[in-house]
């Protein structure tokens, strides 16, 4: 953790509050436009691309610190002021009621857990984005029904930008300004033109894989996504790997794992066939790594991309993936415990 947060998570502890006006001060010191918080957000541009996610989060740790003491605070002088009474027993115990993580987010950050281990970084990208990006670098031709309606949200005003359907958006936008090696997840939130059902969703979110460098084969594929299926579902977790068509990948594959929830035995969930199907995955085209700037002579690469929605409902055993979008407490607070 940075040095300048971790002497300011001390201050909070230790800042003296008595009154309204001491609050208020607190306040202004570290949540004000010219306050500690705001300064530390200004000097981001100065942290190592590298540094910058876990920098981020402790200054949101630090915020999230200071606005508890202010509410806290705030809850003990209204109850004196209501009382009539002036003075403040600051012995008095605090009731804070603890939140959770949304269901996506715990599985999404176990993810990064599993493949940050064995060398892979994070990298965001843009949800609007362009043809260029979404499409025709990653081989889809013109007549492809992907660019229909049907299946696309486009931008009324500008028929070459749209909402992107995938995260392979990010791996080329990375293939086009980084040279191999390169071994990167794409998380984020896409959308597709699709009809809500408890099996489907216009929304919903996506990690991709990608990895270039010399050599690479379709067998560094396989064992890194065996190592990632038994991380997070467990070691006695098996795959298969179905042979599919994907314009941006050659060869291409589909994967399941054996069913946890039967043990392979067959139940609603798995359709009776005793496997899930996961994700989809295969050795980059070479015509992609030459869009992109990539002489395919000289490297290959694999990638892969899940859909967490599903892997959710996979872990937490959840049949409704419209659950995932309500926002309804009584859901979210049964996973209190789940991080």
């Amino acid at each position: 953790m940075n040095e300048k947060i971790v002497i300011h998570l001390t201050e909070i502890d230790d800042f003296p509050i008595t009154s309204a006006s001491e609050l208020e001060n607190f306040r202004i010191y570290f949540l004000g436009k010219k306050g500690v918080i705001t300064a530390l957000f200004a000097a981001m541009k100065e942290i190592p691309n590298e540094e910058k996610k876990a920098y981020g989060q402790d200054i949101n740790l630090l915020k999230n610190k200071a606005e508890e003491k202010i509410e806290s605070f705030k809850t003990v002088f209204e109850k004196n002021q209501n009382s009539g009474s002036t003075s403040i027993d600051t012995s008095m115990p605090i009731e804070l009621n603890s939140g959770s993580r949304h269901p996506i987010s715990v599985v999404q950050n176990r993810i990064y857990s599993i493949f940050e281990k064995i060398g892979f970084t994070v990298a965001l990208g843009p949800e609007i984005e362009d043809d260029w990006h979404v499409f025709s670098a990653l081989n889809f031709p013109e007549e492809h029904p992907a660019r229909d309606m049907q299946d696309t949200f486009f931008i009324e005003s500008n028929p070459d930008v749209v909402l992107r359907t995938h995260t392979s958006s990010i791996q080329v936008r990375i293939m086009e300004t980084t040279k191999p090696p390169i071994r990167v997840i794409c998380p984020g939130r896409v959308f597709r033109n699709e009809a809500i059902t408890a099996r489907a969703h216009c929304i919903f979110h996506q990690v991709e894989g990608l990895y270039i460098d010399k050599n690479v084969t379709f067998a560094d594929l396989k064992q890194t996504l065996l190592y990632f299926a038994q991380e997070m579902f467990g070691k006695e977790t098996k795959i298969r790997l179905r042979p599919s068509y994907f314009p941006f990948t050659e060869p291409s594959a589909e994967m399941d794992i054996s069913c946890d929830i039967c043990g392979g035995k067959g139940c609603n969930i798995c359709k009776n066939s005793g496997w899930v199907e996961i994700l989809g995955c295969g050795m980059v085209d070479p015509a992609v790594l030459e869009s992109c700037g990539i002489d395919s002579t000289v490297y290959t690469g694999y990638a892969f991309g899940l859909g967490i929605e599903r892997m959710t409902q996979q872990v937490f055993k959840t049949k409704d993936i419209r659950m995932f979008f309500e926002n309804d407490l009584r859901f979210i607070k049964q996973f209190e415990s789940a991080f």
